[in-house]
């Protein structure tokens, strides 16, 4: 058994000066099996050790927002020779119309960006110009899991104290009948959706139909890419499926964990937040740090190394061949049904069920607990490129352990026993309970 008691010790004082003791609520204590959330020190690759010494493989990558390896040197030594002459000034840079010439050159259908640092400030951005643009205040949002911090998607979930009413309506995934009836029962401003999720495709002729029901009844289409750019493709998903919408939003992976993310659209529309046009201007985006020298250099040093290899490809490779021996060791055991790795190979998910095949987070607390013992760290099986073949054998050989103590929980029917502490709980919930602290 590993040690904890450093990180548990730090973790105290965290949500002693932090709300919820981090930064994100999805990297919050409660995710993570009690008393055994490790606080991190440092990371090299697809490895990370803790502050009571523990070694991990990781998975998630800074949620998602990593692809190539922390302290992957050629970004690190990119932000190191930019930020020696200097972070944040009074006038853009050269960098910034770098960058920019670089984004645009991989994603096909948008010919003008804004920098930003955060996911929400661009989908927020995207759905204020869309507003403005069509005169309309409702957003047709998809059921898929999140898309802002802010009032118009929160409001729609269980963690929407101190949020009035918003104008947002939902439509489904794969379902153009659903959009159909929501554009046509409502003034829709936007249609915001990711392409493709970890466990969800686009069926043939789903994105075609969105493009077509979005310019029948004019309302702009917003992609978001946080997750499905440099992930899917460098270009996104959008390159994949070669759907152009009027506006994307992209994050997480631009600047290999370095803060960063864009809008990017149309000129017709961009143009509105700009100084050429005699229209009433969109307040669109306006950051101190949005182009600040490290994180741009981090992207153009990210955009190089996709140009010259193929980190997409060896995310699929090594995600085939960890969800392939998990699988099979899940078969041997006779709990295929309970215990499944799925998703997009760069993008992995592992799904817990418990006896009746009901989706449990008793039974996931029970799976990451196991994996925590055999020092895989994760919530998920979401890869790098910097995964080795070492690496993934480290992985399935933990899961086989993992998983044999998991069918001792299936067959008693309870991980009473097998489980230390109260299981994690959904990350977006209205009462901190059933994880609440007591001090």
């Amino acid at each position: 058994m590993r040690d904890y008691r450093r990180s548990a010790a730090l973790q105290a004082r965290l949500h002693a000066v932090v709300p919820g003791g981090a930064h994100t609520y999805a990297r919050g204590a409660d995710q993570y099996p009690e008393a055994m959330a490790p606080i991190l020190v440092r990371g090299k690759g697809a490895r990370v050790w803790d502050a009571d010494g523990n070694e991990f493989v990781e998975y998630g990558m800074g949620l998602r927002s990593v692809t190539l390896g922390h302290g992957f040197e050629p970004v690190v030594e990119a932000v190191a020779r930019t930020i020696a002459d200097g972070v944040n000034f009074t006038r853009p840079t050269e960098l910034e119309l770098y960058a920019a010439q670089d984004f645009l050159s991989l994603v096909p259908g948008a010919d003008m960006v804004k920098f930003a640092k955060n996911g929400s400030d661009t989908t927020t951005a995207a759905v204020r110009l869309a507003r403005a643009v069509t005169g309309r205040e409702t957003v047709a949002i998809c059921d898929q899991p999140f898309f802002s911090v802010d009032d118009w998607f929160i409001g729609t979930t269980e963690m929407n104290a101190g949020i009035p009413k918003t104008s947002t309506v939902r439509f489904r995934y794969n379902d153009l009948e659903s959009l159909r009836t929501a554009l046509s029962d409502n003034a829709i401003a936007c249609v915001i959706l990711e392409q493709a999720t970890a466990l969800a495709e686009p069926e043939p002729g789903f994105l075609q139909g969105v493009r077509a029901l979005c310019d029948r009844y004019g309302a702009l289409l917003i992609f978001d890419e946080m997750i499905t750019g440099f992930r899917w493709s460098a270009g996104g998903a959008q390159r994949i499926y070669g759907v152009v919408p009027d506006l994307s939003c992209w994050g997480k992976a631009m600047g290999n964990g370095f803060p960063l993310s864009a809008l990017a659209g149309k000129r017709e529309y961009m143009e509105l937040g700009g100084l050429r046009t005699d229209a009433d201007r969109v307040f669109l985006l306006s950051t101190t740090h949005g182009p600040e020298t490290a994180s741009l250099a981090a992207f153009r040093a990210v955009v190089y190394t996709y140009q010259e290899s193929d980190p997409v490809a060896r995310m699929e490779e090594s995600g085939r061949r960890l969800a392939a021996g998990v699988n099979a060791i899940a078969a041997d055991l006779g709990i295929g049904d309970h215990l499944e790795v799925a998703g997009r190979p760069s993008c992995l998910v592992f799904l817990t069920r418990d006896p009746e095949g009901v989706p449990s987070q008793p039974y996931r607390t029970l799976f990451l607990q196991e994996l925590l013992n055999r020092g895989v760290l994760g919530q998920s099986f979401v890869n790098s490129a910097a995964h080795t073949d070492a690496d993934i054998d480290l992985t399935i050989d933990a899961c086989r352990s993992a998983a044999e103590t998991y069918r001792k929980g299936l067959e008693q029917g309870t991980v009473n026993g097998l489980l230390s502490g109260r299981p994690v709980a959904p990350a977006l919930r209205r009462k901190a309970a059933p994880r609440r602290l007591t001090r």
